[in-house]
């Protein structure tokens, strides 16, 4: 039945499609232009990996105040964790894993904003709550090792959040609010500014939720701050402040319940960069420190013993990165980069009773990289792309990153793209120094990706299609083995998957807008919340004051238990959005639901997610 819905909604909409595609030609979709792939400013077409681009309509015509719900649908091959409707959570039973072609989760899927790293520094993975939509002015999932160009934790892909900058004179403020089931409210303000060479953003929004289960309840502030200056037509300066604090409360399994398992978590992240733009040359020099402190109760089970003590930590992650491109000769880019981090921290109990603390680990480590990536026009048709990265980590020592492709322009609008790259990933600290498990001589995981894509422009550019074939294959993956009766961490893994991925994107009229995407992934190895088939089709339909985005997403063989008894989840979940823009100029109401269709469905083994869902609200421009 679930598959019979996605396929009559796949015909439905083309049907659609073909019905109104001779009623306007003036409408077109816009060329990809990335910065992901290359550290500047390029056209998607002449680079050989697969970059997905959402851009800033894309992530707010839902009123999301993440962006992952929205990259976890219109993004083909990723796939993104969640326990509810709002909030991730780190620790124990927390979501917002991101997994790209069955990798990630962990540490090994690197999230950047402006292309900066964001990740805790002893655990090395992404803070999910932290990637909120007021910011992003667009976000460009790279599928695949990107470790070329940002080096450790960019074996499974980079997410990438470019953050928004007011592009002429004048002021603009956006605020919306909304409120629905479980008691969750929603806010944010956004103000930017343009005056001459002076350019700002700034942003504060607020989210909470009783949650859909007793003891999930969530609740977040986001502060943003970006401020720059255009100290010549070539030169500007870039200064910005993200923070992000949230209490969360992990209900535990359903048929292993804990109590007061809550945390409060703090994260901040400052940058300052100095930029410049010659046309034939540009690149930038850029300082970052990323900080963060989490306190943490683990909680306990009914008729247990409550916790006499907090799990807490302080870590950073401070570096540096420099890059600059510059065109050698004719048809030529290269680009020459370096990138150092220190990154580490603190972790610690402290006693409830009297404050006694108890350390568990107390460390840093360095890493430093340098790299040079060379595209070269060979022909009109031909352009080929290679690179090579030498990074060196104080702990696991050097590490080379290989990689290469061509990119052929065929007649008609089409593309033919060939990769292969290298993504590896360094053991983090609480993998070398934390808990019993720990390894101080674990050596880093490493991964090899085959890809294949065709792309095709069509009717005036109004219709896109995409479709792309990859094998993988990493090993020296790090697992818990148990050896004389205790726990250890070894390399000891082995991660082999192939898959297709398609997608599809029909501007139909001024009016009507069309997308699905669909991926298959074959695992030899099962990997958790990783789905075998995933399938969206949606459409966004505008008539005078009227919007509707809807669109259905079908998940099918999602591994939420792996081993020798797995366990597999199959849902269908219809969202949908509607606004309308009032006369009162700059207002606009909404209303939004999520799981329509009131599936009961788990991604996280243990944690049902909520049946049907409603929010309204307004949202304000002027």
């Amino acid at each position: 039945m679930k598959k019979r819905i996605s396929v009559l909604a796949a015909v439905v909409m083309v049907t659609a499609a073909v019905a109104t595609a001779q009623t306007d030609t003036t409408s077109v979709l816009l060329d990809d232009v990335v910065v992901t792939g290359t550290r500047t400013e390029t056209d998607a077409r002449h680079l050989p990996m697969t970059i997905s681009v959402l851009n800033h309509a894309a992530l707010t015509n839902q009123y999301a105040q993440n962006v992952l719900p929205t990259v976890t649908e219109q993004v083909p091959g990723v796939f993104v964790t969640s326990r509810g409707m709002l909030g991730y959570g780190v620790s124990t039973g927390a979501a917002g894993g991101i997994k790209v072609r069955g990798v990630g989760s962990g540490a090994d899927m690197l999230v950047l904003v402006d292309g900066l790293p964001q990740y805790a520094g002893m655990y090395g993975h992404p803070i999910a709550d932290a990637y909120h939509t007021m910011l992003a002015e667009r976000v460009e999932v790279l599928r695949g090792p990107a470790s070329l160009l940002y080096g450790n934790n960019a074996m499974g892909g980079v997410m990438n959040i470019v953050t928004r900058k007011m592009q002429r004179d004048g002021v603009e403020t956006n605020i919306t609010l909304q409120a629905g089931s479980y008691g969750t409210v929603e806010g944010g303000v956004t103000n930017r500014v343009r005056s001459g060479r002076f350019h700002s953003i700034v942003g504060l929004d607020y989210g909470r939720t009783d949650g859909h289960r007793a003891n999930s309840s969530f609740n977040q502030w986001n502060a943003f701050v970006k401020l720059g200056y255009d100290l010549s037509k070539a030169w500007s300066i870039v200064g910005d402040v993200d923070l992000t604090r949230f209490n969360s409360s992990n209900p535990g399994e359903v048929t292993d319940p804990y109590l007061d398992n809550d945390m409060t978590i703090f994260r901040g992240m400052a940058a300052l960069s100095l930029l410049n733009d010659y046309v034939s040359t540009n690149g930038a020099l850029r300082l970052y420190y990323n900080w963060g402190h989490h306190k943490i109760n683990d909680g306990y089970h009914p008729g247990g013993t409550p916790r006499t003590s907090l799990y807490l930590h302080d870590d950073l992650l401070a570096g540096v990165s420099a890059y600059q491109s510059v065109t050698l000769f004719e048809g030529n880019r290269t680009t020459f980069g370096f990138d150092y981090q220190h990154f580490g921290g603190h972790a610690f109990n402290r006693a409830i009773a009297d404050g006694t603390e108890t350390d568990i680990a107390d460390k840093t480590v360095d890493e430093v990289a340098a790299y040079v990536d060379v595209r070269q026009q060979l022909a009109p048709w031909l352009t080929l792309d290679a690179g090579l990265r030498f990074d060196h980590h104080s702990v696991s020592g050097t590490e080379w990153v290989p990689q290469g492709g061509l990119v052929f322009t065929l007649p008609r609008g089409a593309e033919l793209r060939a990769l292969v790259s290298k993504g590896f990933r360094n053991p983090t600290i609480r993998e070398l120094y934390m808990y019993p498990p720990q390894n101080p001589d674990l050596a880093p995981e490493r991964m090899m990706n085959y890809e294949l894509a065709y792309k095709q422009r069509l009717l005036d550019n109004r219709l896109r299609l995409g479709l792309n074939l990859f094998y993988l294959n990493a090993d020296n993956i790090i697992n818990t083995v148990r050896i004389d009766g205790k726990p250890l961490n070894v390399n000891s893994g082995e991660i082999k998957n192939w898959g297709i991925e398609a997608d599809v994107n029909f501007k139909a009229t001024k009016q009507v807008t069309l997308m699905a995407n669909y991926s298959f992934l074959h695992m030899d190895t099962p990997q958790l919340a990783a789905p075998e088939h995933k399938l969206y089709v949606g459409c966004t339909w505008n008539v005078r004051r009227f919007t509707l985005t809807t669109g259905l997403h079908t998940i099918v063989g999602l591994y939420t238990v792996t081993g020798a008894e797995p366990v597999t989840e199959d849902y269908v979940l219809w969202n949908a959005t509607a606004s309308y823009r009032t006369p009162l100029r700059g207002l606009t109401l909404f209303v939004k639901g999520e799981n329509l269709l009131a599936q009961r469905y788990e991604i996280m083994k243990g944690f049902p997610m909520p049946k049907a869902t409603v929010m309204a609200g307004l949202s304000f421009k002027f």
